[in-house]
């Protein structure tokens, strides 16, 4: 049985060569990999494997030296800078290691800043900010300061925000690398039912094994280069679920 899923995201021949000096780097060397719709995928390496380079590309916020990267069948190396801008605005929901919230608004007008930065009315972004913090866990903090939460508040937050745009690609850098292990694995729970329960594309980096784990596919990384691309536990068996489920039908 075929692969009928649109691929959201393809990366073909990558390469990275930074100039220092007399001196050229290369931080990527030939990468290649594709993500369907409706995938969770962990990229996994070490520092200095190349997967912060590789992140910086995939969201346009840098250029490749060679190759393209595809998302929702358009390559990045055509869109002009407010075009990408607008679809990291868009269609890319980021979420950082770090929450990157603001200090000063609340954590419902947090979430709901993308929207307006996109020319949603404030009521209606409002409205759908409620409905995403609902949905992890926190609609009883709405009202809350981000130096009011806990580090796995801001987390939930900082996810709620990237999905309230309703992302073709929902992107989390080290999402669990500034929380303790027990906050991490709620935060990886929590991103699993998301994927689960709503389908959403996941593009998640990481370092560590076990957070790698709860993806579909694990993408391991080695001095700028892919070395190996498998499948987990639990992709198999969501691939044996999908199998029967088509057979069914």
């Amino acid at each position: 049985m075929g692969n009928t899923k649109e691929m959201t995201l393809r990366v073909e021949g990558l390469g990275k060569r930074f100039v220092r000096g007399e001196t050229v780097v290369a931080a990527l060397h030939g990468v290649e990999f594709s993500i369907a719709e409706g995938e969770f995928v962990s990229i996994m390496g070490a520092s200095g494997s190349g997967k912060s380079t590789l992140l910086n590309i995939l969201t346009g916020l840098d250029d490749p030296s060679g190759g393209e990267v595809w998302l929702e069948g358009r390559g990045l190396s055509t869109m002009s800078d407010d075009e990408l801008t607008d679809l990291r605005r868009t269609r890319i929901g980021i979420v950082f290691q770090f929450f990157n919230l603001l200090p000063s608004i609340t954590a419902l007008e947090n979430v709901a800043l993308p929207l307006r930065a996109s020319g949603v009315r404030r009521r209606r972004a409002q409205d759908k900010a409620r409905s995403m913090l609902e949905t992890v866990g926190l609609a009883d903090r709405s009202g809350h300061l981000p130096g009011e939460l806990s580090g796995g508040q801001m987390q939930r937050v900082a996810i709620a925000r990237a999905l309230a745009i309703e992302p073709g690609l929902l992107v989390a850098d080290e999402p669990t690398g500034n929380l303790d292990s027990s906050t991490g694995g709620e935060i990886l729970d929590l991103l699993a039912s998301i994927h689960r329960e709503q389908g959403v594309t996941i593009l998640m980096v990481t370092h560590s094994p076990a957070a790698a784990a709860y993806g579909d596919r694990v993408i391991s990384m080695a001095d700028g280069r892919v070395v190996d691309i498998a499948v987990t536990n639990r992709g198999a068996a969501r691939e044996r679920r999908t199998f029967a489920q088509a057979t069914l039908v």
